[in-house]
């Protein structure tokens, strides 16, 4: 067995119809990994608040890699006037948080929707504007603790999100 190389891989590159709005997410390492695992699983575009630290910030750069640089990125100051934005281009909101409405993500049909925005809170108290989203999912847990950290989340419902979408779009 060998230990592969970024340089033996080549990646079925696929962008998928998903964008990130991160709901005032305040930790640049988190800023920085948000851009790592969306450009490693194909996602269009992200949105960080004005108030999130910037792509310019040295632990963002360093985290993010070039990925900064691979994937669509933007920021919005008004909350209400993004989702309202892409509402009207046709997305569905679908906030990661855990509520009394949500499903877990492996019963969620993402297939269903042509264009998602997977809704991301804030380390400290989750999505501030919950009522925005259209639909909520959440990560089974298995442990004492009933939540994780935000890109951690990320990542798995992303891993979920691009597996349905692949799988169910007859594409694997």
């Amino acid at each position: 067995m060998k230990q592969l190389t970024h340089y033996d891989i080549k990646n079925n590159q696929k962008q998928f119809p998903i964008t990130i709005v991160c709901d005032a997410i305040r930790t640049p390492e988190n800023i920085g990994m948000c851009f790592r695992i969306s450009e490693s699983l194909g996602v269009e575009k992200i949105y960080f608040h004005e108030n999130s630290p910037a792509v310019e910030n040295k632990i963002v750069r360093k985290t993010a890699r070039n990925t900064i640089h691979q994937i669509e990125h933007d920021t919005y100051a008004d909350f209400a006037s993004i989702i309202h934005k892409l509402k009207q281009e046709g997305h569905a909101i679908i906030g990661l948080e855990i509520t009394d409405k949500s499903m877990r993500i492996q019963d969620f049909e993402f297939k269903k929707y042509q264009k998602i925005v997977l809704l991301l809170g804030s380390e400290r108290s989750g999505i501030e504007h919950i009522d925005a989203a259209d639909h909520t999912v959440s990560i089974p847990m298995f442990g004492v603790n009933s939540s994780m950290n935000v890109i951690h989340s990320l990542a798995i419902c992303l891993y979920e999100i691009t597996n349905q979408l692949s799988v169910n779009g007859g594409e694997e």
